[in-house]
């Protein structure tokens, strides 16, 4: 099973908002900075939003900078992503990521990663 599990996928309208939701699966990553990233067919994963570990320090991909809201509640052990204004360009995978330090966008230090859930935007 993989580490982490993403939820709150789905198909929505352009202009419409989904939220997405990643928790962890038999282990804690409170103390984890966590990372969305997506994947459109025929394209590489590319990064969405990241958060450090209390939640103080947030990045954004150029693209959805002002629509889409990175969070996390510690208590509840969650991550989420709001994505609002959503447009086609929006649909793909998302897959959420831990990492041991907030790098932000650099992929390649996320250690744990979930299986994705689909995203998908029509007109």
């Amino acid at each position: 099973q993989a580490p982490v599990i993403e939820s709150g996928g789905g198909s929505v309208q352009t202009g419409g908002s989904l939220r997405l939701s990643c928790a962890p699966s038999g282990r804690t990553f409170v103390s984890y900075a966590m990372g969305w990233f997506r994947e459109a067919p025929g394209k590489e994963r590319e990064f969405v939003a990241g958060i450090n570990w209390n939640g103080g320090q947030t990045n954004y991909a150029d693209s959805v900078k002002g629509r889409f809201t990175i969070s996390r509640d510690n208590a509840k052990n969650t991550v989420y992503l709001q994505m609002n204004s959503l447009k086609f360009e929006d649909t793909a995978v998302y897959y959420c990521a831990a990492a041991t330090a907030y790098t932000g966008y650099r992929m390649s230090t996320y250690d744990f990663w979930g299986q994705g859930t689909q995203v998908t935007v029509s007109s």
